[in-house]
């Protein structure tokens, strides 16, 4: 796998992610705060495989 997940990209990702997943743990919102470990796995490997239909990439060439 090619990286194409920039560093800022990273960053928000594994913030939202670890969002979804804290609130859930919390009890704040329900069962869909479990869809917080896509971006945080996305975040961990810097690899999305929805850009690559489009040839997109937030990484550095």
């Amino acid at each position: 796998m090619k990286c194409n997940v920039g560093w800022a990209d990273r960053l928000l990702r594994g913030t939202v992610g670890a969002g979804l997943l804290g609130a859930t743990w919390a009890g704040a919102i329900g069962i869909w705060g479990w869809v917080g470990l896509v971006p945080l796995v996305t975040a961990a490997i810097a690899f999305c495989p929805a850009y690559l239909p489009f040839g997109f990439s937030t990484a550095e060439p």
